[in-house]
């Protein structure tokens, strides 16, 4: 009988199992040989029952895949070929074990199910685009690292998973294989001991082991030795489990005390020095509740990653804007006290003022920040670059009078006051427009004020990215032509009406890298927006092009102060022939930048914080 069983056997891995070629020609890019030395529970798949078994050799395939992710940075294999191949390389090593060759193809039915795929969750292929979705430091980066043996240790890890499962899928709710991606991350990057280890991968990869020679001698016991030892471990763990959740609330209600007391403090400290002598007042939280309907989702007119901001109007009919900080648990109170002390020492015509704020930190309402600003009308410099609504298309006045604007708003902050003031988030969503279209340059969260006399900062970079300039990027170097590159993009983005970035083709495209490539062709009118091309003077708008690039060059010798700027663009000094550009050095630029981002993006038309600040 066994040799028909065989025979059978045979022709149906032939028939119904086409996994890749020969082992000789095997594509295959992962060492599977832990398979045969690795201790893993070889039982469930003994007698086959389907779900437990193909579960098994899951995360006994995964760590294949997890090693293989840490050393290419790749979270599956290039092609159809190559999992094929590594499939009928795996087959082969469980043969050892007597394991029927179909279990494979019943487990894993579609070999693609291990190839690179677009629709995989949020399109993640890479580390680098893992760091790009989740972000730079992820629950897993904290709770998955060193010795995962212990039940809590181990528990935080995979709640921590599911965590960044969920962020994820929120991204992208079309999303699939998050979780098993979450996994592969954690055993084979984040964790310093490997997927091959033993703990790692029965905590992570939910491998089950082996079991130990102590293991089944304790299994040959009497019933009755078995019951004692039971009962004696059960009110052992009862005892310290007691003893663990008393110490846990008692730590939980200290902490918590000691964070109202830490609030009660941070409130005092506002009432008391940060604006007595300033221009900004101080809101009861019922008077903002009140001006936006209980904060309204009809009255949200903005939200981004770290804020959400509220129309509302005052009791004497004022319209506000009303911004309320989230992530107050990381960086929320620093980036307030940021803020409201820096905005408060300014004043000028194109800086948008603050009005008040307003601080909670009681048991009854909770911890909450809020920012009140002038409601600005017209929006966001971003809402008007759009062509999504035609008849918003700014006109080469008001493009003109933006410029303008904003120049001299850096102008003041660089110079206008002592110590200068570096705004390093200059974008076309924090520069608001009133109802006469001026402009006014907005969020203070990331400003950071320099001291007389030091000709430039060394500090953990911040901002937004296409806007960063190359060596503050790459170098964390922070001077005022950091403020003055980021101000030439939004001159080329206003002077063309392209995005920072363009993404239309298959590559990303700066808009700098555009600008100049055009401006050297000796095709300028290709920069120009089809509406100044009609409207404006074109000797005009040439130079204000002109400004923007020179603005934005790489090297931050060749770029001008921004008070020479604004004389360039009113036409007091000439622009000086553009110099020379290193090409490479952009595209390093933009790369670095790229891994800066602070995910500030947002369509608010008010200011949102950031999470990267100093």
């Amino acid at each position: 009988m066994r040799k028909p069983l065989q025979l059978f056997s045979l022709v149906f891995l032939f028939i119904f199992f086409p996994f890749g070629s020969a082992a000789t020609n095997s594509t295959c890019p992962i060492d599977l040989s832990y398979v045969e030395t690795f201790p893993w529970d070889t039982s469930t798949c003994s007698k086959p029952n389907g779900k437990h078994c193909c579960q098994t050799l899951l995360s006994l395939f995964g760590m294949g895949l997890a090693q293989h992710l840490k050393d290419t940075s790749l979270f599956q294999l290039p092609n159809l070929s190559s999992s094929s191949d590594c499939l009928s390389d795996f087959q082969s090593k469980l043969s050892t074990f007597s394991i029927q060759p179909y279990i494979v193809h019943f487990c894993f039915k579609n070999s693609t199910q291990f190839v690179v795929n677009d629709s995989s969750c949020a399109g993640i292929k890479t580390t680098q685009d893992w760091t790009e979705k989740a972000g730079l430091l992820t629950p897993l980066d904290i709770s998955c690292k060193g010795d995962l043996s212990g039940l809590t240790r181990c528990s935080s890890c995979l709640d921590a998973g599911k965590r960044v499962t969920s962020q994820l899928v929120s991204k992208d709710p079309n999303s699939t294989k998050c979780f098993y991606f979450s996994v592969l991350y954690a055993a084979g990057v984040v964790n310093e001991f490997g997927p091959k280890d033993a703990k790692i991968a029965s905590c992570i990869l939910g491998l089950p082991l082996s079991s130990s020679a102590t293991k089944r001698k304790s299994n040959k016991l009497s019933r009755e030795n078995a019951l004692k030892l039971v009962f004696g471990l059960l009110g052992a763990l009862i005892g310290v489990l007691l003893a663990v959740l008393l110490i846990i609330l008692y730590r939980k209600w200290d902490k918590k005390r000691k964070q109202d007391v830490l609030h009660r403090e941070i409130v005092s400290s506002f009432k008391s020095s940060v604006l007595p002598n300033t221009g900004p007042k101080w809101f009861r939280l019922s008077e903002l509740e009140r001006a936006t309907s209980g904060f309204s989702q009809k009255n949200m007119i903005g939200q981004g990653s770290c804020g959400v901001v509220y129309k509302g109007t005052l009791s004497d009919g004022t319209f506000v804007a009303v911004k309320e900080l989230l992530d107050l648990d990381s960086k929320g109170d620093e980036d307030f006290c940021n803020e409201v002390e820096i905005i408060s020492k300014i004043k000028h015509r194109n800086l948008l003022p603050l009005r008040g704020c307003c601080v909670t930190s009681d048991n009854f309402k909770g911890k909450k920040r809020f920012l009140v600003y002038d409601y600005m009308t017209n929006g966001s410099l971003s809402d008007r670059l759009s062509y999504s609504a035609p008849s918003m298309i700014l006109t080469w006045p008001e493009r003109k009078n933006i410029i303008l604007d904003v120049a001299k708003g850096l102008a003041y902050l660089h110079y206008g006051i002592k110590p200068p003031i570096y705004h390093r988030d200059i974008k076309a969503t924090n520069i608001l427009l009133d109802n006469e279209m001026k402009a006014k340059v907005a969020d203070f969260g990331l400003a950071k004020q320099g001291n007389e006399g030091q000709s430039h900062l060394t500090t953990r970079v911040a901002g937004t990215y296409g806007y960063l300039a190359p060596e503050y990027a790459m170098y964390g170097q922070l001077t005022e032509k950091s403020d003055v590159y980021s101000f030439g993009i939004v001159i080329l983005e206003i002077m063309s009406g392209r995005k920072v970035l363009d993404t239309s083709n298959s590559s990303m495209l700066l808009i700098t890298d555009w600008a100049w490539m055009v401006a050297k062709s000796g095709k300028m009118d290709e920069i120009f927006d089809q509406k100044i091309r009609e409207e404006g003077p074109k000797r005009i708008v040439e130079r204000f092009v002109l400004v923007g690039i020179l603005c934005a060059h790489v090297m931050v010798a060749l770029r001008p102060t921004i008070a020479d700027a604004l004389k360039m663009l009113e036409g007091d000094i000439d622009i000086p022939k553009l110099p020379d550009r290193p090409l490479p050095l952009a595209h390093e630029s933009f790369q670095s930048s790229l891994f800066y981002d602070s995910s500030r993006s947002g369509t608010s038309r008010y200011p949102n914080s950031s999470f990267s600040t100093t």
